[in-house]
């Protein structure tokens, strides 16, 4: 069968997406430029690793992969449940956050039908909407944060789920309490809101919501958590998501078995009961995050505030360019023209001195004085 055949035999809408673009592995740029003391500061990745609590867990559990996992997660959703007061039926898991986000659409948006997010935001919020042949709109920021009464008021009888990153990626702002509870409340009955809280973890004021207070079985309401990123396990992929049990039932039966293996199940137990892993990893995001805004403003670079473990800031020239002069210099940034900001670039916290290797090398790669 020709290119052409094919072609005629896939569902057309599939043509009009971009598959995402992740950042190639470290030891693969290292290979490719000949580095041999690269670091990498682009994935939003724990500088410290995974938690020690699940490595030991994986360790006991090699012998045991001959064996499929769970493919209820028992346990885990036990150790979730109450980690979040929740019921056990409020609760799914997903090869990471991202299918659970997969389920979401697939049961809620019909062809046709649309997904309101916003504008520079994570990027799978569109694809996945595309894939299912549904209209994904998207609402500016303002001043590079949700504008959640512009969300609001962009709601049609059409529209059938809100994505709302929070903190936002890749901003890493965070609408506030008060602007929250009012938006919920004016949500219609037939649109169901999904608050992606993959960074929620590394938010210090305490102003930021949080979705585990307003779940309740009678409101569309579906709130997304990783592992991938405080508890240092985004190589295994896994994540979760809670909402009225009906809904969680009915997202299940979109789940493939097996969907979350064995040892992603052991670490992610073992992970919830790390709290002085989880509570170092904040001590060095959060301390780490003020010494590279320091350093920016002495710099006189431009920077959006975040809550999150990860900064956007401005280089006034293309930030591929940027990218390119700092990889050469074995440093591993992000370039975010993909996700609207062309002159921007987005650097996650990492350990002290790889901290202040960046700060260098962009002062250098910049000609700015360090």
């Amino acid at each position: 069968m020709s290119f052409a055949g094919i072609e005629a035999l896939v569902q057309p809408h599939l043509a009009q997406i971009t598959p995402y673009q992740a950042g190639k592995p470290l030891e693969e740029l290292a290979r490719e430029m000949g580095l041999t003391d690269a670091i990498k500061l682009a994935s939003n990745e724990n500088p410290l690793g995974p938690s020690p609590l699940a490595l030991a867990a994986i360790q006991e559990n090699l012998s045991t992969l001959h064996r499929y996992p769970d493919s209820h997660a028992y346990y885990l959703k036990e150790d979730l449940s109450r980690h979040l007061g929740l019921a056990p039926s409020q609760l799914i898991l997903g090869n990471g956050s991202d299918e659970v986000l997969d389920f979401l659409v697939r049961a809620l948006v019909p062809p046709g039908g649309e997904v309101l997010s916003t504008n520079h935001t994570f990027l799978m919020y569109g694809l996945l909407t595309q894939a299912v042949g549904g209209v994904f709109r998207e609402v500016p920021l303002k001043e590079m944060r949700v504008d959640l009464p512009a969300v609001a008021r962009a709601v049609t009888d059409q529209t059938r789920l809100i994505l709302l990153n929070n903190p936002n990626n890749p901003t890493g702002t965070a609408f506030l309490r008060p602007e929250w509870e009012e938006f919920l409340y004016s949500v219609p009955p037939h649109v169901t809101v999904v608050l992606d809280e993959a960074y929620i973890d590394f938010a210090d004021d305490p102003r930021v919501p949080e979705s585990l207070a307003y779940i309740a079985e009678d409101r569309l309401l579906v709130g997304l958590r990783t592992f991938s990123k405080a508890y240092g396990l985004a190589g295994l992929r896994i994540g979760y998501g809670f909402g009225p049990s009906v809904l969680m039932d009915h997202l299940n039966r979109l789940r493939l078995p097996f969907n979350v293996n064995r040892l992603a199940q052991v670490a992610a137990r073992a992970a919830l009961t790390d709290q002085l892993f989880l509570e170092r990893t904040r001590a060095v995001v959060l301390a780490g995050r003020a010494y590279i805004c320091r350093e920016l403003e002495r710099l006189g670079l431009s920077y959006t505030p975040s809550q999150t473990n990860y900064i956007l800031i401005g280089v006034n020239r293309p930030a591929r360019d940027v990218y390119q002069a700092m990889l050469r210099e074995g440093v591993i940034i992000r370039a975010m023209e993909e996700y609207g900001f062309p002159e921007h670039i987005r650097v996650n916290v990492g350990l002290p001195e790889e901290n202040k290797r960046f700060i260098n090398t962009l002062a250098r790669v910049m000609g700015l004085n360090g």
